[in-house]
């Protein structure tokens, strides 16, 4: 009655009435993929299917891990391998081995007293696991009431060999609260645990995750990435270095060498297995982490109509420009030719209204392309569009000033300056106290000789491009959520496009997440940039770049670059730089950079050119980076840290080798 017939392929089971098949269950590979797989299209990718539906006897799922299982076609009725294997009935009761213990596939509440004749209800508690018998099978002893459900029943058959771990695993008695070593989380649920080393301990869910899954469907589409994402089991150190120590894209914290991870290594795109398992709910996108996953707007369009979207587009787009086209008194009223004497410069200036020339002398707009640099002496800017105004003497090079339209029409003052409200802030062309016009900008921190607002009882100035700043922008980095300018804090934050630190000084932040960003990062860095060396746009990149396997260099400074920081790249020829290497294109071949680590060339709103004579040497210096080349400070007294010249701002003889740093020049100046 309680005998199973056991065939190679088929059994006959006592609780169910047709033969079972047997069913081999697809397994998944484990292996680390090829870059041939890599290549595999989201399109092309099918989800694997690794399991066989829920056991008819101990109610539980059948999973890969359990190879195989029996199945009934006409019925959909299936059963483990090992509750396949069960009897009917076992001799030899724990309490009393002279007791039988009888298998129950269905709950029956109501039980008969032979003595008495009377019904009465029951409860089957395991005697294990100390669970209610209520939906599995179970084995009862009818003589002293002994009970113990299948599950429990079988544990010791229920053991897997899991492809992170060299040795076999073991399910736990019952279900138990402990941290997994694979994601690192405290589950409360089923637990295997490996049989050899005690310490390692894995939770069902996490046992069970799929070797291959496509984000957009594992998150609902909070997340997207063209590439199937593969499962691996450990994050090597040497490998978190080499690759700048990535974060993860949904929840952007760092990864822990020993946790399992989901990756796609063609685009260094890393997931932990619980992010990418996460299912957020729409409306909760707005506490997403900063910058990643699919966000919805935290505003409304119309409550901000002049709200400032960034990035710029290109080079000659800035804060200044869309501040003043909004003065419509003041700006496009002149005509190509016009004269303007302007009170902060000595000659007259003449408006161009088209690309033309100054007597003999060709005007050229700024073109990195072709090598061609044109600064605006206001705001420090490239001159990329018509008009601006040009030096009436700018022909005979006897003066090269050259401003945008809108700097030459600058309001002369600025009343109740955020940073400053107690004094107001006068238009300086060149602050007098300070060498050779160069100022440090109280608000970004930049070195600038360009104009400036500033109030010189209290010695404070702020480039004018840091003077009209608005409260709240926009960015590409963090679409659909509002930016709104934050005053110089204590507290410490980290800028999400450098990574450097935000310390008592003025930022963005997003106020639904901990998105924090510099000023100069957000206003000064384009999405487009050109460069002599490639024909396309460089593009801002806020992460690495899909296809992309190589390592990252800067084409500039030729040095490695942190895709984890936001770089200049283009996908089609895969050339990249550093975006404070993005301005020195014009120089990239004296190798002139600064060895800066910030978001934004140290020196952007500094303008190079100019001549300063000075006693005991017979020529004029030019103004100009230092480069390699140049060697050491030719001060025998000089006060700098480091003597070599540079990467800074330097007075260097054209003629002969003689060049000085920009702090020794004062001591021999005339």
């Amino acid at each position: 009655m309680g005998s199973i017939t056991v065939t190679k392929d088929q059994l006959l089971h006592f609780s169910h009435e047709h033969p079972l098949s047997l069913v081999h269950l697809q397994q998944p590979n484990h292996k680390n993929e090829s870059s041939e797989d890599e290549d595999e299209e989201k399109e092309d990718f099918v989800e694997e299917l690794c399991h066989g539906g829920r056991c008819g006897l101990c109610k539980e799922q059948i999973w890969s891990f359990h190879l195989c299982y029996y199945y009934c076609k006409s019925c959909h009725y299936s059963l483990h391998t090992f509750c396949a294997q069960l009897p009917k009935t076992k001799q030899n009761c724990p309490s009393d081995p002279g007791h039988t213990l009888t298998c129950h596939y269905y709950y029956f509440r109501d039980y008969l007293d032979v003595e008495t004749g009377d019904d009465y209800e029951h409860d089957y508690e395991c005697f294990v696991c100390k669970l209610e018998c209520r939906n599995a099978g179970f084995y009862y002893c009818h003589d002293c009431g002994y009970c113990i459900d299948v599950i429990c029943d079988t544990m010791s058959e229920q053991k897997i060999k899991h492809p992170s771990h060299p040795h076999q695993l073991e399910r736990m008695f019952g279900h138990i609260a402990s941290v997994c070593v694979a994601c690192g989380n405290k589950h409360e649920g089923v637990f295997f645990q490996c049989t050899t080393c005690s310490t390692f301990r894995i939770h069902l869910d996490c046992a069970l995750l799929p070797t291959k899954l496509l984000i957009q469907t594992s998150t609902n589409g909070t997340f997207n990435h063209s590439h199937p994402l593969t499962l691996t089991y450990f994050f090597p150190l040497d490998e978190l270095r080499a690759k700048y120590y990535p974060v993860c894209r949904v929840c952007n914290q760092r990864f822990h060498f020993s946790l399992w991870n989901y990756r796609c290594d063609k685009c260094l795109y890393y997931v932990h297995v619980d992010c990418a398992t996460s299912k957020t709910e729409p409306f909760m996108s707005i506490f997403l982490p900063a910058g990643l996953g699919k966000t919805f707007k935290n505003y409304k369009e119309d409550e901000h109509v002049n709200l400032l979207r960034c990035p710029f587009q290109d080079e000659g787009d800035n804060l200044l420009r869309r501040y003043m086209s909004n003065q419509k008194e003041v700006i496009g009223k002149q005509r190509d030719g016009e004269i303007l004497n302007y009170s902060g410069h000595q000659h007259p200036l003449i408006l161009f209204d088209k690309q033309t020339s100054v007597g003999r002398k060709m005007v050229s707009l700024h073109d990195p392309t072709k090598k061609v640099q044109l600064l605006c002496d206001g705001c420090v800017r490239p001159i990329m569009t018509v008009p601006f105004y040009t030096c009436c003497q700018y022909a005979d090079e006897q003066c090269c000033f050259v401003l945008h339209e809108w700097c030459a029409n600058l309001p002369s003052q600025i009343q109740d300056y955020a940073g400053h409200p107690e004094h107001t802030l006068v238009l300086f062309q060149k602050i007098p106290s300070k060498f050779f016009g160069v100022f440090d900008c109280e608000v970004c921190g930049l070195k600038s000789n360009g104009f400036a607002y500033g109030c010189a009882t209290c010695n404070y100035y702020v480039d004018i491009n840091c003077a009209f700043i608005p409260e709240e922008i926009t960015h590409d980095a963090h679409p659909d959520h509002l930016l709104l300018k934050a005053k110089p804090s204590e507290i410490l934050n980290y800028c999400k496009a450098c990574n450097n630190q935000i310390y008592m000084e003025f930022s963005f932040k997003c106020t639904s997440c901990d998105f924090w960003i510099h000023v100069t990062c957000a206003l000064l860095l384009p999405r487009v940039i050109k460069h002599k060396c490639d024909r396309h746009p460089l593009s801002l990149r806020y992460e690495p770049a899909e296809n992309h396997i190589a390592n990252y260099f800067c084409e500039i400074c030729e040095d490695k670059l942190n895709p984890w920081r936001w770089f200049y790249h283009c996908t089609t020829c895969a050339q990249s730089m550093h975006t404070a290497c993005m301005p020195l294109i014009l120089q990239y071949e004296q190798a002139g950079y600064c060895y800066d680590f910030g978001g934004v060339y140290e020196f952007l709103n500094i303008k190079f050119g100019g001549t300063l004579e000075i006693k005991d040497h017979p020529h004029r210096l030019s103004f100009v980076q230092g480069v390699e080349s140049d060697g050491d400070c030719s001060n025998s007294n000089c006060g700098e840290y480091f003597n070599e010249l540079e990467s800074g701002l330097i007075f260097k003889c054209l003629e002969c080798e003689f060049a000085l740093h920009y702090e020794c020049v004062s001591s021999f100046a005339c």
